[in-house]
């Protein structure tokens, strides 16, 4: 086995001494929340509906979805689970009975892992139905982030 001279390993070590340290990013210590989805309806009977979240999958993760707060609506939606990765979900839900919200309503809980101080969330509306299946225009979807547990 070949030894180097001392010389040697000055001349590989100077260079990593000497060049300049790279100063992280301050990071946050990952935390759970929940983002409460919404949809409002405005006094139409919501019987479908269908919205897209996105939110930056560096900043959180999306761990789990519940169902919403009205009987109509409290089973947990549906979604494709490999979704759940990519920071991208579809999640939609029916309910063809006739005890149906006409007001604002939560009908889904996304329970996230997050990781950055501040993520963004962008959900649209897709779609939303009454039970005859005729597209409510005037339905309005809203979200809220809640429990913010370090």
């Amino acid at each position: 086995m070949r030894r180097l001279a001392p010389q040697c390993l000055l001349v590989l070590l100077v260079p990593v001494m000497l060049a300049p340290t790279r100063q992280q990013a301050p990071t946050t210590s990952p935390r759970f929340a929940y983002l409460d989805v919404f949809i409002d309806p405005r006094g139409s009977a919501l019987a479908a509906y269908q919205f897209e979240l996105n939110v930056d999958q560096n900043a959180a993760t999306i761990v789990g979805v519940e169902g919403g707060e009205h009987v109509a609506f409290n089973a947990a939606p549906y979604y494709d689970p490999a979704a759940l990765t990519y920071g991208r979900i579809i999640i939609a839900a029916f309910n063809t009975g006739s005890d149906l919200p006409t007001a604002k309503t939560r009908v889904a809980r996304l329970h996230l892992r997050i990781a950055s101080s501040a993520p963004e969330y962008r959900v649209s509306l897709e779609t939303a139905a009454d039970a005859s299946g005729k597209k409510l225009d005037q339905a309005v979807i809203s979200f809220d982030e809640k429990g913010n547990t370090p």
